[in-house]
């Protein structure tokens, strides 16, 4: 109960960053609708997994009881990629998903890996400032005008990016040749091959035993990721490169959001804006939280990013070249 009183004082704090919400229509003599949230992560212990279940929470208070949002997490529907097959496919079985934008960039969204690039938010002001913007709203409409029938209902981040190995490092020269987990994506393989290592794909349910086993060397993740999922038991070595902001969309299929009224849409647009505003609070709180509880368990690197930056010179302007003009909008925000 402590918890949810925090959570919806954090909303209220937080909406002039992002406008006044809106008042929910009266959706409480409508259908009832169950939605199916499908999320890779645990869901108490993650910031996208606190923040599906508090969107749950609102969605059901605003709609009166008559739209459900059953979230499923921990992985059990399958990657983010099995995600993305099922909705765009038309398979059902998932209503919505939290995504990595990056796993977007893989179904013909080409403007979201711009979202993606290697430090191209210098700070999570910067990127707040971005996705409170309208300039963000391109960005969510996007995969449905690439005829993927998703709508995207709020842009966030779970955290800044950084790598872990399961053996010492310190610097770009140590990860020379490293075997370092990466997912399909071709900015994040652009990356890491920059940086002088070898980017290894693993699906992301088989990390943990691919770093004990040294299939892997290392991999990247948010802190509240590498915490949640134990990745520090097996790869206790952290480089705060902060090399990427995980910037994550919400997407809800057409075939679902036409399963509810106009008044249950409104309601759960509503549900959206107010955890985007709560997603901006919790990240950073969980992010010093999670250091501070990791402790002595974990070795923590600090590193001058602007020879990193360097590196990843070129994988930024191949990535750009089609969209110098948006990329520039995006770096403006600052």
């Amino acid at each position: 109960m402590k918890k949810l009183v925090l959570a919806l004082m954090m909303v209220s704090l937080l909406t002039f960053a992002f406008g006044a919400m809106a008042e929910a229509p009266d959706a409480s003599n409508d259908p009832a609708v169950t939605l199916v949230y499908a999320e890779v992560n645990p869901l108490d212990t993650t910031v996208v997994g606190q923040v599906a279940l508090h969107f749950a929470q609102r969605v059901n208070e605003l709609s009166g009881g008559t739209v459900t949002i059953d979230v499923q997490g921990g992985g059990v529907l399958g990657a983010e990629g099995d995600f993305c097959d099922n909705m765009i496919g038309g398979i059902g079985t998932i209503d919505m998903a939290r995504l990595s934008v990056s796993t977007l960039t893989g179904y013909g969204v080409p403007k979201s890996t711009l979202l993606c690039l290697p430090f191209v938010f210098t700070s999570r002001d910067h990127f707040w400032n971005f996705a409170g913007s309208d300039l963000a709203q391109e960005f969510m409409d996007e995969p449905f005008e690439a005829g993927l029938g998703l709508h995207g209902l709020f842009i966030g981040e779970e955290g800044f990016r950084h790598i872990f190995t399961n053996k010492p490092a310190s610097s770009l020269a140590d990860l020379q040749g490293m075997k370092i987990r990466v997912s399909t994506d071709p900015t994040m393989v652009g990356m890491i091959k920059a940086f002088g290592a070898a980017p290894t794909v693993i699906a992301y349910g088989e990390l943990y035993q691919s770093l004990q086993s040294g299939v892997v060397d290392g991999a990247e993740n948010p802190v509240g990721n590498y915490k949640a999922n134990s990745f520090y038991e097996v790869a206790p070595n952290l480089i705060l490169d902060g090399h990427q902001l995980g910037v994550i969309e919400l997407v809800i299929t057409d075939f679902a959001w036409n399963k509810l009224t106009a008044a249950q849409q409104e309601c759960v647009k509503i549900a959206a804006k107010e955890c985007q505003a709560y997603n901006k609070e919790l990240s950073e709180k969980v992010e010093e939280d999670t250091l501070a509880e990791l402790g002595d368990k974990i070795t923590v690197v600090e590193v001058d990013k602007a020879e990193w930056i360097e590196k990843c010179k070129d994988v930024i302007a191949e990535a750009t070249k089609d969209y110098a003009d948006l990329y520039e909008k995006i770096e403006a925000l600052q």
